[in-house]
């Protein structure tokens, strides 16, 4: 490689020779990007000390031979033992916000960042939400994301790992935030006992066994708790659906993430109505019950337990 980039001097040289050996490579772009040379400009510029989107102008600095060999490292990292940027950076962006990230948690990629964005309407108004639940927070983006969309609300974040907890704290912090979002170690709504919520937002596990196997490596460097569940991906997502309704006010809504399960998600449960969201950056998967369908289909969701 030392010898192949020795005529390489300026940010624009690498980050073109990054992205065609990304290619090269034949690696997995998923994990906030989805092209080589996004990812390619991301290690660039983190090896230089350099915020994104930096004027074009520069493109044509030079590099020192310090920062060559820091770029050259991550590139090597990146291809050699397919981790994803994010964890190259312990950085993260989501519903414009940046955090903390490593390999305890998965990388912040949910379409939920436009709900948050927008606050959740036209189904929740912001002056009405008092207390939020995070299922499955990882990285604590969502509950951070949902405590700025929600000024007067506390929200809680609960994962069961404790290794993702200990992210999220770091989050929490990062934002100063802890006077209004608290990480709870819980099994779902385990220690959650009493707590009742305007919202409940979630993006569990959901990737079936067979589907987790066959995932790009790139997805084999995030905690696997995080990703697989159980034979159809449903294990986590029926015990939500069974146990939201003593924790939801009335008013509230349960919004949660099932990507590549929504299929066998709608077989399992034909009859009930699950509002399917449309979102304009991409991504599927996500549907939208409110607390008086999920009293009302209870029997349904409890006829499986």
């Amino acid at each position: 490689m030392d010898q192949e980039t020795s005529t390489l001097e300026t940010i624009r040289d690498f980050t073109r020779w990054g992205a065609s050996r990304f290619n090269e490579a034949e690696l997995f772009f998923g994990h906030g990007t989805d092209n080589a040379l996004d990812e390619a400009a991301a290690l660039v510029l983190f090896a230089l000390h350099v915020s994104d989107g930096i004027p074009e102008n520069y493109l044509s600095a030079r590099l020192t031979a310090d920062e060559k060999e820091q770029v050259l490292a991550l590139f090597r990292r990146r291809m050699e033992e397919r981790l994803p940027v994010a964890y190259l950076t312990n950085r993260a962006r989501f519903a414009g916000l940046e955090f903390y990230v490593d390999e305890q948690v998965l990388v912040p990629r949910s379409p939920i960042a436009e709900l948050i964005e927008s606050g959740f309407e036209p189904w929740l108004q912001s002056a009405g939400v008092g207390r939020v639940l995070d299922l499955c927070t990882g990285s604590g983006c969502i509950a951070i994301g949902c405590a700025y969309a929600f000024p007067d609300a506390s929200v809680d974040a609960v994962d069961l790992s404790n290794g993702a907890l200990e992210v999220a704290r770091v989050n929490v912090v990062r934002h100063h935030l802890e006077e209004r979002v608290e990480p709870i170690g819980s099994d779902l709504f385990d220690g959650l006992k009493g707590r009742r919520y305007d919202l409940i937002v979630s993006n569990p596990p959901y990737v079936s066994q067979d589907e987790y196997h066959q995932l790009p490596d790139e997805y084999h460097r995030e905690p696997a708790m995080g990703l697989e569940a159980g034979e159809d991906g449903l294990d986590l997502v029926a015990r939500i659906l069974r146990e939201a309704p003593e924790h939801l006010e009335r008013g509230g809504i349960l919004v949660m993430e099932v990507g590549s399960s929504a299929e066998a998600l709608m077989a399992r449960y034909p009859e009930i109505p699950f509002l399917w969201l449309d979102f304009e950056r991409g991504g599927d998967g996500v549907f939208l019950l409110t607390a008086e369908q999920l009293t009302e289909y209870q029997p349904l969701f409890r006829e499986e337990n």
